[in-house]
């Protein structure tokens, strides 16, 4: 194992080894350095609409629950029992008072204080310190316009400060009307033997690949036509997030969003007046809500969902996808929006069946001996990054792939660091 992982990711060559797309001991680690330090997307305020609301889900190999107790305050806890260590709830969703363990039948309710311990009187034998042992906490919940997030870690650095310039461009998927937004219908889930990477680097930056791996679905007309250098910019709005194609609308950019059923981008045309007034001319004058990936696992893709990929090994990934909708649109407007991700970006969709063969066939010779002789190149738009005075961030005109190597810049430096004090945080520039 190298002690320098600057030496796997050479980001101002623009290279980076491949087996850290499969290598067991590297992924290991990076639930240490990375899923254990990094701010965690754990669900929606919607998801949880009223008091002694709660939702299951996981924080990379971490089951977890996130409730909302009577007095509307959101907690985030590792989903396992203190005593045995079963998961105190086997529920997805729920509303309960209380959680009650299968194995010994321990309580908690849901600010995580354990209140009963089954055969025990702690008047009269008093050796449990229930105030101590409750469920496990995460070290540090905050939200997001709607958003909510965890880490681990009690040095992390404030959510929004690890959000940086991300934010701005979030806020055009999250609060483009006043109504802010909401998750709708279940959340899709399928497994996928891929390295979690790999997709995560797709929606940060990888628009390289749209005209030739999703070509099909272009014919059929699933997508639009697309040109890699027909206007926006490529940006990074630093911390190891990145945003695909985003700029200034020309005729051709505008077609291209034109890829949801004619209703809904008829409600997008009537709303742009709204979110000019919320968000300014310069978002507002853009129809595209940008694709993107915040570091390490949360990608929005377009106006329509959240995916998140949480790590089952160093060659296996489950992916979470959420459609997400403005709370004010119609409800014929949020159902269209959902059958067209479904047959889209869905488990059974078109575009997902291209991508996940892509995935799968890159971590497989990840591993073989002669690919690992070979470095990833990622050296398309090297030395052209700029700053531009309407966009947070750096950019970098056409078809680039900056964001790639800031995504893996930062898995490096995250990998490499004793503590988040060795950690760069790039402040927000606007």
């Amino acid at each position: 194992m190298p002690n320098d992982f600057k030496k796997l990711v050479q980001a101002d060559k623009g290279l980076v080894e491949r087996k850290i797309f499969s290598d067991e001991e590297l992924y290991e680690l990076e639930l240490k350095q990375i899923f254990a330090r990094s701010w965690l997307f754990v669900g929606h305020e919607s998801q949880l609409p009223k008091a002694n609301a709660f939702i299951g889900g996981w924080m990379a190999q971490d089951p977890i629950i996130v409730t909302r107790d009577a007095k509307d305050k959101f907690h985030v806890f590792l989903n396992m029992c203190r005593r045995g260590g079963a998961k105190v709830t086997k529920e997805d969703v729920g509303n309960n008072e209380v959680f009650e363990c299968p194995q010994h039948g321990c309580l908690y309710n849901m600010e995580g204080h354990l209140i009963a311990v089954p055969g025990y009187d702690p008047d009269e034998v008093k050796t449990i310190d229930q105030a101590e042992y409750g469920l496990v906490p995460a070290a540090h919940l905050e939200t997001y316009k709607g958003l909510i997030f965890a880490t681990w870690d009690e040095q992390a650095p404030k959510l929004l400060d690890y959000l940086g310039d991300m934010t701005w461009y979030l806020d055009l998927l999250l609060d483009r009307r006043s109504g802010g937004t909401e998750v709708i219908g279940g959340i899709s889930r399928w497994v996928v033997p891929t390295n979690w990477k790999i997709p995560a680097d797709n929606f940060a930056g990888d628009e390289y690949r749209e005209g030739t791996a999703h070509g099909a679905a272009r014919i059929l007309g699933l997508l639009p036509p697309v040109d890699l250098n027909e206007g926006g910019y490529t940006v990074n709005p630093g911390n190891g997030h990145g945003i695909v194609k985003y700029g200034r609308p020309t005729k051709k950019t505008v077609e291209l969003f034109n890829y949801f059923p004619k209703n809904v981008q008829k409600y997008f045309d009537e709303t742009t007046d709204e979110v000019k007034k919320r968000l300014g001319e310069i978002r507002g004058e853009n129809p595209s809500i940008p694709t993107g990936n915040i570091f390490p696992n949360l990608s929005i893709h377009s106006g329509s969902h959240l995916r998140v990929y949480h790590p089952r090994s160093a060659e296996k990934t489950e992916i979470w996808m959420y459609c997400i909708v403005d709370k004010d649109a119609p409800v014929e407007i949020k159902t269209a929006i959902r059958r067209f991700l479904t047959q889209t970006y869905g488990v059974g969709g078109q575009v997902e069946q291209d991508d996940v063969e892509n995935w799968e066939q890159a971590t497989q010779l990840s591993r073989s001996k002669q690919g690992r002789k070979v470095p990833m190149n990622l050296q398309m738009g090297l030395g052209h990054e700029t700053i531009h005075e309407e966009f947070p961030g750096r950019v970098s005109p056409g078809v680039s792939e900056m964001n790639l190597r800031a995504f893996y810049a930062r898995w490096a430096e995250m990998m490499q660091a004793e503590t988040w004090k060795d950690i760069k945080i790039d402040p927000k520039t606007r």
